[in-house]
């Protein structure tokens, strides 16, 4: 069997062809960025930068959201929205995000995204309410949304097919590290001088980020300006969501991160009261797990070869799901091995699902990818919001249930992918005779 993600293996040559006959018709050779080529160092260090900022913003709230209940006197679900709201507006303008970069540059609006989202972030230490702290974020989230499905068609366009899954997967590792560093500075700048100079501090490293971002990116060699006009749009993601794999694929990437947002938003709650009853800075340190996701994430490559995309995804799911059961015991040795586990399945399965994304669509790669992007942070936001929910209703048990809920609906979508490239495996023969 081929190891084409979820049954659709058809497909997955078909934008590396496209672009392969424009550059083999132009220069006679690939001239694709590849591991040890001139520039593919740097695309990869700029496009870590640029992930590295992202979660950091993103999620700069989150592990001091006990912190800013305090401080404005609400409770953990009001405060959530401080996550929801950025990863919200960043589902519902990832989409529109992606056509300006089909017309305009993935490199230039990456660019004026990543600069917009750190002014606004020098802008959050000084919310007077949560009200506008909730919409600062938003503007901030709204903002980010250029950066996740531009960065993935810039790396269709401009890397080997060969190299692809392993640079999305050092772009998705920038992801891990951005939201490691981000709430482990912020636990312990917050536990010694409070939440606003903490995501102050934030801001300014975003800065730096975004600087070396654009001075290290190569210019794009592989793009090519499409049209702005709403029918072309409308007609390209109709055909994304007519795709049987597609909307798998983006179906898998909301649960997983339903998961993620869910349990990462709530923990912190968790460790502070008993039996942990941990401070702050000791909360923000065990984001240090994030370090294993930069792990899975790079090395998805390596796994889809030797397991396929489908197995990939099945063993993301097992591995998250025995990350919540184990988190449900009060050790805090054990909570720590099961984000451990929840940690490395959420970033090998988002690895795999997006890269699967960038491989299958054979037109309107930012359309996909955005796509994707935007099912990914509604599944964020969803798991943000009911997870703080689940945890007023019925404590930690509450999250983990709608996790195990959500790992449920990846193995039975994998699962319904499999079947179908069983059907298309009896079907070609069939028609071959």
């Amino acid at each position: 069997m081929p190891s084409a993600s979820t049954g659709a293996s058809t497909t997955v040559g078909a934008t590396s062809s496209v672009t392969s006959s424009v550059t083999s018709s132009t220069a006679g050779v690939d001239s694709r960025l590849a591991p040890g080529g001139p520039g593919y160092r740097r695309m990869s260090f700029a496009l870590f930068l640029a992930g590295v900022a992202t979660f950091a913003l993103l999620y700069s709230t989150q592990a001091l959201l006990p912190l800013v209940s305090t401080d404005f006197g609400v409770s953990a679900s009001e405060a959530s929205w401080t996550v929801s709201a950025a990863t919200g507006a960043l589902a519902l303008f990832v989409l529109p995000m992606s056509a300006l970069s089909e017309r305009f540059g993935r490199r230039t609006l990456m660019t004026a995204s990543l600069a917009v989202a750190v002014t606004v972030g020098l802008l959050v230490p000084f919310a007077p309410s949560i009200g506008a702290l909730v919409a600062l974020r938003a503007v901030q989230g709204a903002a980010l949304a250029g950066l996740p499905a531009s960065a993935t068609a810039y790396l269709a366009e401009e890397v080997r097919p060969k190299a692809l899954i392993t640079a999305i997967g050092l772009f998705v590792a920038g992801n891990s590290v951005g939201g490691m560093s981000g709430r482990v500075i912020t636990g312990w700048v917050a536990q010694e001088w409070g939440w606003r100079v903490a995501v102050a501090t934030i801001g300014i490293i975003a800065v730096a980020c975004a600087v070396a971002f654009r001075m290290l990116l190569p210019a794009p060699k592989h793009f090519t300006p499409g049209s702005l006009r709403p029918r072309v749009l409308a007609r390209t993601v109709r055909d994304h969501l007519a795709n049987p794999l597609l909307r798998r694929l983006y179906a898998i990437g909301a649960l997983f991160m339903m998961v993620f947002g869910g349990v990462y938003t709530v923990i912190g709650y968790r460790l502070t009261e008993a039996p942990f009853s941990l401070p702050q800075g000791i909360i923000g340190s065990i984001f240090l797990v994030y370090l294993v996701g930069t792990v899975s994430a790079s090395t998805a490559g390596r796994l889809v070869a030797r397991l396929g995309r489908r197995g990939s995804l099945y063993l993301a799911g097992g591995t998250t799901t025995a990350g919540l059961l184990l988190s449900l015991v009060d050790s805090l040795p054990l909570v720590l091995l099961g984000l451990v586990l929840i940690t490395a399945g959420f970033f090998a399965g988002h690895a795999v699902a997006s890269s699967s994304v960038s491989h299958t669509a054979k037109q309107g790669r930012a359309q996909a990818s955005a796509l994707y992007q935007s099912a990914y942070y509604i599944g964020s936001s969803a798991g943000s919001t009911l997870g703080a929910v689940a945890f007023h209703a019925g404590g930690w048990a509450g999250t983990v249930a709608l996790g195990l809920f959500a790992v449920l609906g990846v193995v039975t979508i994998t699962l319904l992918g499999s079947h179908a490239a069983r059907a298309q495996a009896r079907h070609e023969p069939a028609l071959a005779h």
